[in-house]
């Protein structure tokens, strides 16, 4: 069904291409055929000014009756190549009877002196602004069946026709103009040559836009492809490594580097599953994350898990950012400003949030097949156990020294220190100092 529509998306894309280019050739058309019946005028005389005007003011109507038509509900596929076939039919019938020269009384065969069969290239060119193969192909043969069926037309009129055969050989000037410069030299061989010209020409042009055509076919089609996986697959794994893995084709290489790492988890969770039941604790969880991940990627943040009612957050990974701690400091005190202001499926929701700057592995771990993007490290340990000293402290924010040494100008206070084990040095453990007011003012009034 998926497939289905993105090929449907892809030939409405090909149809407005379509429509677009026949609108435009239609302009050009328009303006060629405007300067074309000026020479006209200009340079064959003022008896036979009413009749080319006539004619060019007669295919200008066509074309704009063409392009009101193309996209109206009127428009159907077939209108452009009947309004072709009449531009075609009209050339053709003008070659097979106009008078070749009002003046002088000349066979029509004279007809094909002149410089008539270019205009015919105009036609083709006008196909061509459509981007259809099938367009180009069906001027191709229109243009050379109507060049010819002039010609038998003129040549069943004739009562004798002089063709390249009857030059004698090795003639002399005056012989080869002799029949040469013949009213009746109408030469089949010359007609067919230039019909045969036309189809090639016109086939060699179809050829190069139906390889145009597949070109942006499989360019749209990996384009959609690559937005569907994108959708899907961000569902799941962060948008920003989604797009990385795109860009890696399928790989994001591991990276070492000092970040930063949020770890938030939602106070009573236990009490609230067994309050309000899975199916809603589901809705809940899920308004919960929309609204935090969109926070933490405000401050170019990446979730890399979700675990149970845990959010793992990390900054500076996989995209460097010299002001990682701060970002996530940025973001701890939005979430916790989020949550006192909103509810998530109508539940009034608590959280706890640690964070700890240190080195950490981060790239694509798993088997069967399977992979996922996380992080690795003590800092993301310290981060995990620094949510939950948050109990102890009766804070609901708790930073570490690493994270506190590089924010600047921050209003926070240190609170006490933890032991880690691997560590000689306790790690200070610090929180906003408006935690701490909101911290002594409760126990006050208790």
């Amino acid at each position: 069904m998926g497939n289905r529509h993105i090929l449907s998306d892809i030939e409405t894309t090909f149809s407005e291409a379509e429509q677009a280019g026949l609108k435009l050739a239609i302009k050009g058309r328009i303006a060629a055929l405007c300067l074309v019946g000026l020479w006209l005028v200009t340079t064959r005389g003022s008896d036979r000014a009413l009749g080319f005007t006539l004619a060019v003011l007669v295919f200008v109507a066509l074309g704009l009756l063409h392009y009101w038509l193309i996209g109206s509900k009127f428009d159907r596929k077939w209108l452009k190549y009947v309004f072709l076939g009449i531009d075609i039919a009209l050339l053709s019938s003008a070659v097979a009877i106009a008078p070749p020269t009002p003046e002088v009384q000349l066979g029509q065969a004279f007809m094909y002196r002149f410089d008539i069969f270019p205009l015919y290239f105009i036609i083709l060119g006008v196909a061509a602004f459509s981007f259809s193969p099938g367009l180009v192909i069906w001027a191709g043969v229109a243009g050379s069946s109507g060049w010819i069926a002039a010609f038998a037309w003129i040549s069943s009129g004739m009562e004798r026709h002089l063709d390249w055969t009857d030059i004698p050989e090795n003639p002399t000037k005056e012989q080869f103009l002799q029949v040469f410069l013949d009213e009746d030299f109408a030469s089949l061989g010359s007609r067919l040559q230039e019909a045969v010209i036309f189809i090639l020409v016109a086939a060699l042009i179809a050829i190069v836009m139906r390889r145009a055509r597949q070109t942006v076919r499989r360019q749209l089609e990996a384009e959609r492809d690559m937005t569907a996986v994108s959708q899907m697959f961000g569902r799941f794994v962060p948008k920003a490594v989604v797009d990385s893995m795109i860009a890696g084709k399928g790989t994001l290489d591991p990276v070492e580097r000092q970040a930063t790492v949020l770890f938030t988890d939602l106070a009573g969770f236990t009490a609230l599953t067994e309050a309000r039941g899975p199916r809603a604790i589901v809705d809940i969880l899920n308004a919960y994350f929309d609204a935090a991940t969109e926070i933490i990627g405000k401050h170019n943040g990446v979730v890399t898990q979700f675990q149970g009612d845990a959010i793992l957050a990390i900054f500076n990974v996989p995209f460097e950012d010299e002001q990682h701690a701060q970002l996530a400091f940025d973001a701890a005190t939005d979430l916790l400003e989020m949550v006192q202001n909103k509810t998530f499926a109508g539940e009034d929701l608590a959280i706890r949030v640690g964070i700890n700057t240190g080195p950490l592995i981060a790239g694509n771990v798993g088997g069967g097949g399977r992979q996922t993007y996380t992080v690795h490290g003590d800092a993301v340990n310290l981060a995990a156990r620094l949510e939950n000293l948050n109990k102890e402290y009766g804070t609901s924010l708790l930073i570490s020294q690493s994270t506190a040494d590089q924010l600047v100008n921050t209003d926070i206070q240190k609170i006490g220190e933890t032991v880690v084990r691997g560590l000689s040095e306790p790690v200070g453990l610090f929180t906003c100092a408006s935690e701490m007011s909101a911290t002594d003012e409760k126990e006050r009034n208790q």
